[in-house]
Protein backbone atom coordinates (compact mmCIF):
# COMPACT_ATOMS: atom_id res chain seq x y z
CA UNK A 1 0.00 0.00 0.00
CA UNK A 2 1.09 3.42 -0.85
CA UNK A 3 1.26 6.16 1.78
CA UNK A 4 -1.37 8.49 2.15
CA UNK A 5 -1.10 11.46 0.11
CA UNK A 6 -2.92 14.56 0.25
CA UNK A 7 -6.43 14.67 -2.05
CA UNK A 8 -4.81 16.89 -4.70
CA UNK A 9 -1.65 15.48 -4.62
CA UNK A 10 -3.24 11.80 -4.63
CA UNK A 11 -5.36 13.15 -7.56
CA UNK A 12 -1.48 13.74 -9.50
CA UNK A 13 -0.39 10.42 -8.62
CA UNK A 14 -3.97 8.92 -10.36
CA UNK A 15 -3.27 10.77 -13.49
CA UNK A 16 0.07 10.00 -13.68
CA UNK A 17 1.00 6.74 -12.32
CA UNK A 18 -1.57 4.12 -14.06
CA UNK A 19 -0.93 3.03 -17.77
CA UNK A 20 -3.32 3.92 -20.40
CA UNK A 21 -4.49 0.90 -21.99
CA UNK A 22 -8.08 0.06 -23.98
CA UNK A 23 -10.47 -2.65 -22.14
CA UNK A 24 -9.81 -5.74 -23.55
CA UNK A 25 -12.64 -7.28 -26.31
CA UNK A 26 -15.09 -8.86 -24.19
CA UNK A 27 -13.54 -7.90 -20.73
CA UNK A 28 -16.06 -8.00 -18.01
CA UNK A 29 -17.13 -4.97 -16.97
CA UNK A 30 -15.28 -3.28 -14.15
CA UNK A 31 -17.59 -1.76 -10.80
CA UNK A 32 -16.81 1.37 -8.99
CA UNK A 33 -19.92 1.63 -6.31
CA UNK A 34 -20.21 5.37 -4.72
CA UNK A 35 -21.85 5.61 -1.57
CA UNK A 36 -22.51 9.14 0.27
CA UNK A 37 -22.98 9.39 3.59
CA UNK A 38 -26.40 10.73 5.09
CA UNK A 39 -26.91 12.98 2.09
CA UNK A 40 -30.90 14.27 1.38
CA UNK A 41 -31.29 12.94 -2.06
CA UNK A 42 -32.40 16.65 -3.27
CA UNK A 43 -28.97 18.58 -2.13
CA UNK A 44 -26.86 18.31 -4.92
CA UNK A 45 -26.82 20.39 -8.18
CA UNK A 46 -27.97 18.21 -11.14
CA UNK A 47 -31.12 17.46 -8.68
CA UNK A 48 -32.18 20.77 -8.21
CA UNK A 49 -30.17 22.65 -5.32
CA UNK A 50 -29.75 26.22 -6.17
CA UNK A 51 -26.40 26.30 -3.93
CA UNK A 52 -24.70 23.41 -3.37
CA UNK A 53 -21.64 22.99 -5.34
CA UNK A 54 -20.88 19.66 -6.71
CA UNK A 55 -19.48 19.72 -10.58
CA UNK A 56 -18.19 16.42 -10.69
CA UNK A 57 -21.31 14.56 -9.21
CA UNK A 58 -23.22 16.83 -12.01
CA UNK A 59 -20.85 16.18 -14.57
CA UNK A 60 -21.82 12.39 -14.16
CA UNK A 61 -25.34 13.03 -13.87
CA UNK A 62 -25.23 13.95 -17.44
CA UNK A 63 -23.13 11.06 -18.40
CA UNK A 64 -25.53 8.89 -16.84
CA UNK A 65 -28.87 7.71 -16.59
CA UNK A 66 -31.04 9.25 -14.13
CA UNK A 67 -32.46 6.29 -11.70
CA UNK A 68 -35.32 8.93 -10.23
CA UNK A 69 -37.56 5.96 -8.20
CA UNK A 70 -34.05 4.56 -6.36
CA UNK A 71 -34.97 3.84 -2.74
CA UNK A 72 -33.51 2.50 -0.02
CA UNK A 73 -34.84 0.04 2.67
CA UNK A 74 -33.99 1.85 5.81
CA UNK A 75 -33.39 5.34 6.59
CA UNK A 76 -30.38 4.51 8.50
CA UNK A 77 -26.37 3.76 7.67
CA UNK A 78 -25.86 0.43 8.97
CA UNK A 79 -28.99 -1.19 7.77
CA UNK A 80 -28.95 0.23 4.25
CA UNK A 81 -25.50 -0.15 4.01
CA UNK A 82 -25.99 -4.51 4.40
CA UNK A 83 -29.01 -4.51 2.37
CA UNK A 84 -26.49 -3.07 -0.81
CA UNK A 85 -24.01 -5.77 -0.54
CA UNK A 86 -26.27 -8.76 0.29
CA UNK A 87 -28.99 -7.88 -1.67
CA UNK A 88 -31.66 -8.62 0.94
CA UNK A 89 -34.19 -6.83 3.06
CA UNK A 90 -32.65 -5.62 6.86
CA UNK A 91 -34.93 -7.84 8.69
CA UNK A 92 -34.50 -11.48 6.66
CA UNK A 93 -30.70 -10.81 6.94
CA UNK A 94 -30.89 -10.02 10.74
CA UNK A 95 -29.30 -6.17 9.89
CA UNK A 96 -32.01 -3.92 11.06
CA UNK A 97 -31.30 -2.27 14.13
CA UNK A 98 -28.05 0.48 13.44
CA UNK A 99 -24.98 -0.81 14.28
CA UNK A 100 -25.44 -4.29 13.47
CA UNK A 101 -24.85 -7.17 11.78
CA UNK A 102 -25.99 -10.32 8.93
CA UNK A 103 -26.50 -13.61 10.49
CA UNK A 104 -23.31 -15.17 9.94
CA UNK A 105 -24.54 -17.63 6.59
CA UNK A 106 -24.84 -14.70 4.84
CA UNK A 107 -22.84 -14.27 1.43
CA UNK A 108 -22.60 -10.41 -0.39
CA UNK A 109 -21.65 -9.47 -3.31
CA UNK A 110 -17.48 -9.75 -2.50
CA UNK A 111 -18.64 -13.28 -2.07
CA UNK A 112 -20.88 -13.41 -5.71
CA UNK A 113 -18.12 -11.35 -7.42
CA UNK A 114 -15.05 -12.64 -6.51
CA UNK A 115 -17.15 -16.70 -7.81
CA UNK A 116 -16.86 -14.77 -10.83
CA UNK A 117 -13.19 -13.76 -11.21
CA UNK A 118 -13.20 -10.32 -9.36
CA UNK A 119 -10.84 -9.17 -7.08
CA UNK A 120 -13.10 -6.87 -4.66
CA UNK A 121 -12.20 -3.11 -2.51
CA UNK A 122 -14.30 -0.98 0.09
CA UNK A 123 -12.62 2.18 0.76
CA UNK A 124 -14.12 4.64 3.39
CA UNK A 125 -16.72 3.92 5.97
CA UNK A 126 -17.88 0.15 6.51
CA UNK A 127 -20.93 -0.03 9.11
CA UNK A 128 -21.32 -4.02 8.00
CA UNK A 129 -20.46 -7.26 9.90
CA UNK A 130 -19.62 -10.06 10.80
CA UNK A 131 -16.26 -9.73 8.11
CA UNK A 132 -16.94 -13.35 7.47
CA UNK A 133 -19.87 -12.35 5.14
CA UNK A 134 -18.25 -9.39 3.59
CA UNK A 135 -14.44 -10.27 2.29
CA UNK A 136 -13.22 -7.36 0.44
CA UNK A 137 -10.21 -6.02 0.53
CA UNK A 138 -9.85 -2.54 2.56
CA UNK A 139 -8.38 -0.27 0.54
CA UNK A 140 -8.23 2.52 3.05
CA UNK A 141 -10.17 3.81 5.75
CA UNK A 142 -9.56 7.54 4.62
CA UNK A 143 -11.82 8.50 1.97
CA UNK A 144 -9.56 11.29 1.00
CA UNK A 145 -6.65 9.01 0.18
CA UNK A 146 -7.00 8.69 -3.36
CA UNK A 147 -3.85 7.29 -3.88
CA UNK A 148 -4.98 3.88 -2.75
CA UNK A 149 -7.62 4.33 -4.96
CA UNK A 150 -5.89 4.43 -8.24
CA UNK A 151 -3.36 1.83 -6.78
CA UNK A 152 -6.30 -0.74 -6.69
CA UNK A 153 -8.04 0.08 -9.67
CA UNK A 154 -4.81 0.39 -11.78
CA UNK A 155 -2.80 -2.12 -10.55
CA UNK A 156 -3.42 -5.35 -12.03
CA UNK A 157 -5.31 -4.90 -15.57
CA UNK A 158 -5.88 -8.91 -16.05
CA UNK A 159 -8.33 -9.22 -13.32
CA UNK A 160 -11.59 -6.65 -12.77
CA UNK A 161 -12.53 -5.16 -10.09
CA UNK A 162 -15.43 -4.19 -7.86
CA UNK A 163 -14.49 -0.92 -6.10
CA UNK A 164 -16.71 0.62 -2.97
CA UNK A 165 -16.32 3.95 -2.31
CA UNK A 166 -18.17 4.51 0.82
CA UNK A 167 -17.50 8.43 1.41
CA UNK A 168 -17.59 9.75 5.76
CA UNK A 169 -19.44 13.02 4.48
CA UNK A 170 -21.70 14.41 4.51
CA UNK A 171 -22.14 12.55 7.91
CA UNK A 172 -22.72 15.11 11.17
CA UNK A 173 -20.60 17.05 12.72
CA UNK A 174 -20.22 19.21 9.76
CA UNK A 175 -16.72 20.15 9.61
CA UNK A 176 -15.14 19.41 6.61
CA UNK A 177 -14.94 20.54 3.16
CA UNK A 178 -14.82 24.13 1.75
CA UNK A 179 -16.77 26.18 4.91
CA UNK A 180 -16.22 29.49 3.31
CA UNK A 181 -17.61 28.75 0.59
CA UNK A 182 -21.33 28.88 1.24
CA UNK A 183 -22.92 32.03 3.16
CA UNK A 184 -25.45 31.28 5.67
CA UNK A 185 -26.91 34.63 5.00
CA UNK A 186 -27.58 33.63 1.19
CA UNK A 187 -28.30 30.05 0.64
CA UNK A 188 -31.90 29.04 0.18
CA UNK A 189 -33.50 27.25 2.84
CA UNK A 190 -34.90 24.15 1.78
CA UNK A 191 -39.17 24.46 2.23
CA UNK A 192 -39.16 21.50 4.50
CA UNK A 193 -37.14 23.33 7.05
CA UNK A 194 -37.98 25.97 9.88
CA UNK A 195 -35.47 28.79 8.42
CA UNK A 196 -33.91 31.08 11.27
CA UNK A 197 -29.91 31.46 11.99
CA UNK A 198 -29.16 28.61 13.97
CA UNK A 199 -30.61 26.05 10.54
CA UNK A 200 -29.29 28.66 8.26
CA UNK A 201 -25.35 28.06 10.02
CA UNK A 202 -25.74 24.13 10.29
CA UNK A 203 -27.09 23.91 6.28
CA UNK A 204 -24.19 25.81 5.38
CA UNK A 205 -21.57 23.55 7.21
CA UNK A 206 -23.42 20.45 5.57
CA UNK A 207 -23.25 22.15 2.09
CA UNK A 208 -19.41 22.56 2.57
CA UNK A 209 -19.16 18.51 3.16
CA UNK A 210 -21.52 17.58 -0.07
CA UNK A 211 -18.70 19.95 -1.94
CA UNK A 212 -15.65 17.31 -0.24
CA UNK A 213 -17.84 14.62 -1.18
CA UNK A 214 -17.95 15.84 -5.23
CA UNK A 215 -14.34 16.20 -4.49
CA UNK A 216 -13.39 12.73 -3.88
CA UNK A 217 -15.76 11.24 -6.43
CA UNK A 218 -13.87 13.65 -8.86
CA UNK A 219 -10.91 11.57 -7.73
CA UNK A 220 -12.15 8.46 -7.84
CA UNK A 221 -13.30 9.21 -11.68
CA UNK A 222 -9.92 10.75 -12.59
CA UNK A 223 -8.36 7.56 -11.45
CA UNK A 224 -10.73 4.90 -13.61
CA UNK A 225 -10.28 7.39 -16.58
CA UNK A 226 -6.41 7.56 -16.02
CA UNK A 227 -5.76 4.30 -15.53
CA UNK A 228 -7.71 3.90 -19.60
CA UNK A 229 -10.53 1.91 -17.96
CA UNK A 230 -13.31 4.40 -18.05
CA UNK A 231 -15.25 2.21 -21.17
CA UNK A 232 -15.02 -0.61 -18.96
CA UNK A 233 -16.24 0.55 -15.72
CA UNK A 234 -19.86 0.18 -14.95
CA UNK A 235 -20.11 3.50 -12.15
CA UNK A 236 -23.36 3.65 -10.11
CA UNK A 237 -23.56 6.68 -7.54
CA UNK A 238 -26.09 7.02 -4.55
CA UNK A 239 -26.84 9.18 -2.16
CA UNK A 240 -27.76 6.71 0.73
CA UNK A 241 -30.22 8.20 3.48
CA UNK A 242 -31.42 11.83 4.46
CA UNK A 243 -29.07 14.36 6.36
CA UNK A 244 -29.78 14.38 10.32
CA UNK A 245 -31.64 17.73 10.18
CA UNK A 246 -35.45 17.81 11.39
CA UNK A 247 -37.27 16.54 7.71
CA UNK A 248 -34.49 16.31 5.65
CA UNK A 249 -35.21 12.40 6.17
CA UNK A 250 -32.48 10.53 8.56
CA UNK A 251 -34.32 8.46 10.50
CA UNK A 252 -37.78 8.70 8.40
CA UNK A 253 -39.70 6.91 6.16
CA UNK A 254 -41.09 9.58 4.24
CA UNK A 255 -38.77 10.30 0.42
CA UNK A 256 -36.41 12.59 2.29
CA UNK A 257 -35.54 9.75 4.25
CA UNK A 258 -35.45 6.41 1.65
CA UNK A 259 -35.28 8.26 -1.59
CA UNK A 260 -32.15 8.51 -3.17
CA UNK A 261 -29.89 10.31 -5.98
CA UNK A 262 -28.85 7.17 -8.27
CA UNK A 263 -26.73 7.74 -11.14
CA UNK A 264 -25.62 4.65 -13.30
CA UNK A 265 -22.92 5.26 -16.41
CA UNK A 266 -21.54 2.43 -18.08
CA UNK A 267 -20.28 3.93 -21.62
CA UNK A 268 -21.58 1.76 -24.71
CA UNK A 269 -24.38 0.25 -22.46
CA UNK A 270 -26.41 2.53 -20.93
CA UNK A 271 -27.43 5.76 -22.56
CA UNK A 272 -25.88 9.19 -21.49
CA UNK A 273 -28.69 11.91 -20.03
CA UNK A 274 -31.70 9.11 -20.06
CA UNK A 275 -33.32 8.86 -16.92
CA UNK A 276 -35.83 6.17 -15.53
CA UNK A 277 -38.67 6.07 -13.16
CA UNK A 278 -38.76 2.49 -12.48
CA UNK A 279 -39.47 1.98 -8.88
CA UNK A 280 -36.34 -0.15 -7.89
CA UNK A 281 -34.61 -0.29 -4.11
CA UNK A 282 -31.16 -0.75 -2.85
CA UNK A 283 -31.37 -4.33 -2.87
CA UNK A 284 -31.48 -4.37 -6.48
CA UNK A 285 -28.33 -3.09 -7.14
CA UNK A 286 -26.14 -6.64 -6.17
CA UNK A 287 -28.42 -9.01 -9.09
CA UNK A 288 -28.04 -6.34 -11.17
CA UNK A 289 -24.27 -5.99 -10.92
CA UNK A 290 -23.81 -9.84 -10.92
CA UNK A 291 -25.94 -9.78 -14.48
CA UNK A 292 -23.37 -6.82 -15.67
CA UNK A 293 -20.94 -9.62 -14.91
CA UNK A 294 -22.01 -12.68 -16.51
CA UNK A 295 -23.45 -14.48 -13.88
CA UNK A 296 -27.36 -15.27 -13.19
CA UNK A 297 -28.44 -13.71 -9.97
CA UNK A 298 -31.34 -16.48 -9.84
CA UNK A 299 -29.00 -19.13 -9.50
CA UNK A 300 -27.27 -17.35 -6.35
CA UNK A 301 -27.90 -18.78 -2.84
CA UNK A 302 -27.57 -15.91 -0.26
CA UNK A 303 -27.47 -18.05 2.54
CA UNK A 304 -29.98 -16.55 4.35
CA UNK A 305 -33.01 -18.24 3.92
CA UNK A 306 -36.58 -15.94 4.01
CA UNK A 307 -39.65 -16.66 6.13
CA UNK A 308 -40.48 -19.12 3.37
CA UNK A 309 -37.64 -20.80 3.31
CA UNK A 310 -36.79 -19.12 0.16
CA UNK A 311 -32.93 -18.57 -0.19
CA UNK A 312 -32.47 -16.27 -3.40
CA UNK A 313 -32.30 -12.56 -3.28
CA UNK A 314 -35.17 -10.33 -2.37
CA UNK A 315 -33.48 -7.98 -5.09
CA UNK A 316 -34.41 -7.73 -8.54
CA UNK A 317 -31.96 -7.56 -11.61
CA UNK A 318 -32.71 -4.57 -13.24
CA UNK A 319 -30.27 -4.46 -16.33
CA UNK A 320 -32.83 -4.39 -18.58
CA UNK A 321 -33.95 -1.13 -17.52
CA UNK A 322 -30.30 0.37 -17.32
CA UNK A 323 -30.17 -1.08 -21.33
CA UNK A 324 -33.35 0.69 -22.28
CA UNK A 325 -35.22 -2.49 -22.78
CA UNK A 326 -37.44 -2.51 -19.94
CA UNK A 327 -38.91 0.45 -17.91
CA UNK A 328 -40.63 -1.46 -15.05
CA UNK A 329 -39.52 -3.21 -11.81
CA UNK A 330 -41.03 -3.21 -9.38
CA UNK A 331 -44.73 -2.11 -8.05
CA UNK A 332 -44.35 -1.32 -4.96
CA UNK A 333 -41.61 -0.52 -2.45
CA UNK A 334 -40.64 -1.10 1.17
CA UNK A 335 -38.84 0.22 3.88
CA UNK A 336 -38.45 0.00 8.11
CA UNK A 337 -36.77 2.22 10.61
CA UNK A 338 -35.99 0.24 13.78
CA UNK A 339 -34.92 2.82 17.03
CA UNK A 340 -33.99 0.12 19.77
CA UNK A 341 -30.25 0.26 19.74
CA UNK A 342 -29.76 3.87 18.16
CA UNK A 343 -27.80 6.01 20.27
CA UNK A 344 -30.38 8.10 22.72
CA UNK A 345 -33.60 5.58 22.00
CA UNK A 346 -35.57 5.75 25.10
CA UNK A 347 -39.09 4.35 23.88
CA UNK A 348 -39.34 1.79 20.83
CA UNK A 349 -41.08 3.52 17.89
CA UNK A 350 -41.01 0.84 15.07
CA UNK A 351 -41.96 2.20 11.58
CA UNK A 352 -42.74 -0.12 8.44
CA UNK A 353 -44.07 1.67 5.14
CA UNK A 354 -44.69 1.00 1.89
CA UNK A 355 -45.09 2.73 -1.47
CA UNK A 356 -46.11 2.74 -5.04
CA UNK A 357 -45.94 5.50 -7.70
CA UNK A 358 -48.35 7.76 -6.08
CA UNK A 359 -49.24 6.84 -3.14
CA UNK A 360 -47.27 6.37 0.41
CA UNK A 361 -48.59 3.95 3.53
CA UNK A 362 -47.09 4.26 6.77
CA UNK A 363 -47.75 2.64 10.19
CA UNK A 364 -46.38 3.32 13.23
CA UNK A 365 -46.28 0.05 15.42
CA UNK A 366 -46.45 1.92 18.84
CA UNK A 367 -47.81 5.38 18.35
CA UNK A 368 -48.65 5.28 21.98
CA UNK A 369 -44.52 6.22 22.46
CA UNK A 370 -42.82 8.48 21.69
CA UNK A 371 -40.33 8.97 19.38
CA UNK A 372 -37.06 9.84 20.62
CA UNK A 373 -33.70 9.22 19.77
CA UNK A 374 -30.23 11.03 19.99
CA UNK A 375 -30.56 12.11 16.49
CA UNK A 376 -33.17 14.58 14.94
CA UNK A 377 -35.07 14.99 18.52
CA UNK A 378 -31.92 16.64 20.17
CA UNK A 379 -28.91 19.45 19.23
CA UNK A 380 -28.89 23.15 18.61
CA UNK A 381 -30.89 23.26 15.67
CA UNK A 382 -34.48 21.41 17.25
CA UNK A 383 -33.78 23.31 20.38
CA UNK A 384 -33.84 26.66 18.23
CA UNK A 385 -37.16 24.85 16.59
CA UNK A 386 -38.97 24.49 20.03
CA UNK A 387 -37.78 28.23 21.11
CA UNK A 388 -39.29 29.74 17.89
CA UNK A 389 -42.42 27.40 18.48
CA UNK A 390 -43.31 29.05 21.50
CA UNK A 391 -45.08 32.20 19.25
CA UNK A 392 -45.71 30.20 16.15
CA UNK A 393 -48.49 27.33 15.92
CA UNK A 394 -47.88 25.84 13.07
CA UNK A 395 -44.19 24.98 13.86
CA UNK A 396 -45.14 23.96 16.80
CA UNK A 397 -47.35 21.45 15.41
CA UNK A 398 -44.52 20.14 12.87
CA UNK A 399 -42.26 20.27 15.98
CA UNK A 400 -44.73 18.06 17.72
CA UNK A 401 -44.51 15.31 14.72
CA UNK A 402 -41.25 14.84 15.22
CA UNK A 403 -42.24 12.59 18.73
CA UNK A 404 -45.85 11.80 17.88
CA UNK A 405 -47.43 10.52 14.85
CA UNK A 406 -50.46 8.69 14.52
CA UNK A 407 -50.87 4.34 13.95
CA UNK A 408 -51.42 4.85 9.96
CA UNK A 409 -50.42 7.77 7.70
CA UNK A 410 -50.73 7.80 3.50
CA UNK A 411 -50.41 10.58 1.55
CA UNK A 412 -50.44 11.49 -2.06
CA UNK A 413 -47.02 12.50 -2.95
CA UNK A 414 -48.49 13.91 -6.84
CA UNK A 415 -50.41 16.28 -4.94
CA UNK A 416 -47.88 16.01 -1.46
CA UNK A 417 -44.41 15.40 -2.30
CA UNK A 418 -43.36 16.70 1.29
CA UNK A 419 -46.08 14.32 2.63
CA UNK A 420 -47.66 16.62 4.91
CA UNK A 421 -51.35 16.23 4.61
CA UNK A 422 -51.63 12.99 6.39
CA UNK A 423 -55.11 11.08 4.24
CA UNK A 424 -55.12 8.04 6.32
CA UNK A 425 -58.91 7.10 7.25
CA UNK A 426 -60.67 9.59 4.54
CA UNK A 427 -62.83 8.46 1.86
CA UNK A 428 -60.89 9.58 -0.98
CA UNK A 429 -57.89 7.09 -0.15
CA UNK A 430 -59.19 3.91 1.77
CA UNK A 431 -58.56 1.44 -1.47
CA UNK A 432 -55.22 2.75 -1.88
CA UNK A 433 -54.90 2.75 2.24
CA UNK A 434 -56.46 -0.95 2.56
CA UNK A 435 -54.64 -2.20 -0.91
CA UNK A 436 -50.84 -1.18 0.27
CA UNK A 437 -51.57 -2.39 3.95
CA UNK A 438 -51.74 -5.65 2.24
CA UNK A 439 -48.51 -5.25 0.26
CA UNK A 440 -46.83 -4.31 3.63
CA UNK A 441 -48.08 -7.13 5.68
CA UNK A 442 -46.94 -9.74 2.91
CA UNK A 443 -43.84 -8.46 3.09
CA UNK A 444 -43.14 -8.36 6.71
CA UNK A 445 -44.60 -12.27 6.57
CA UNK A 446 -41.77 -12.95 4.12
CA UNK A 447 -39.16 -11.22 5.70
CA UNK A 448 -40.40 -12.85 9.48
CA UNK A 449 -41.09 -9.71 11.15
CA UNK A 450 -43.15 -9.82 14.08
CA UNK A 451 -43.50 -5.90 14.42
CA UNK A 452 -43.14 -4.80 17.92
CA UNK A 453 -41.80 -8.30 19.21
CA UNK A 454 -39.23 -8.18 16.13
CA UNK A 455 -38.03 -4.59 17.66
CA UNK A 456 -37.68 -5.17 21.19
CA UNK A 457 -35.24 -7.90 20.03
CA UNK A 458 -33.29 -5.43 17.96
CA UNK A 459 -29.97 -4.94 20.34
CA UNK A 460 -29.19 -8.46 19.85
CA UNK A 461 -28.06 -7.88 16.20
CA UNK A 462 -25.72 -5.52 17.07
CA UNK A 463 -22.57 -7.32 17.48
CA UNK A 464 -21.85 -5.17 21.28
CA UNK A 465 -24.91 -7.58 22.02
CA UNK A 466 -23.67 -11.04 20.44
CA UNK A 467 -23.05 -13.95 22.26
CA UNK A 468 -19.87 -14.40 23.66
CA UNK A 469 -17.30 -16.77 21.97
CA UNK A 470 -18.29 -19.73 24.56
CA UNK A 471 -21.87 -19.32 23.16
CA UNK A 472 -22.92 -17.60 26.33
CA UNK A 473 -25.11 -14.73 26.24
CA UNK A 474 -23.78 -11.05 26.74
CA UNK A 475 -26.52 -9.77 29.00
CA UNK A 476 -27.87 -6.79 26.83
CA UNK A 477 -30.00 -3.44 27.32
CA UNK A 478 -33.24 -4.04 28.13
CA UNK A 479 -35.53 -2.82 25.11
CA UNK A 480 -37.89 -0.46 26.52
CA UNK A 481 -41.84 -2.14 26.24
CA UNK A 482 -44.47 -0.33 24.40
CA UNK A 483 -46.34 1.92 27.06
CA UNK A 484 -49.64 0.49 28.15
Amino acid sequence: MLPRLPLALGLAFALSASAVHGAPAGAKPNFLLIIADDLTWTDLGCTGSPDVKTPHIDRLSRESMSLRAMFTPAPTCSPLRHAVYTGLFPIRSGAYPNHTMVDKPTRSIFHHLQALGYRTGLQGKTHVQPAASFPYEFISADPDDAAAFAQFVGRDRQQPWLAVFASHDPHGPWTRGPQDLYDPAKITVPSYLHDNAVTRKNLAAYYAEITQLDTQVGACLAAVEASGQRDNTFVLFLSEQGSGMPYAGKWSLYDNGIRAAAFARWPGRIKPGSSSDALMQYVDITPTFIAAAGGDPAKIDTGCPDARGDRGFDGRNFLAILEGKADRLRDVVFAQHTTVGINGYKEPYPIRGARDTRYKYIRNLAPQNTYDIGGIHHGDVIESWQADAKTDPALAARVEWLFHRPAEEVYDLQTDPLETKNLAGTPAVAAVQAKLSRELDAWMAQQGDKGLATELVAESRQPRNAPNADGTPKAPRKAKPAAK
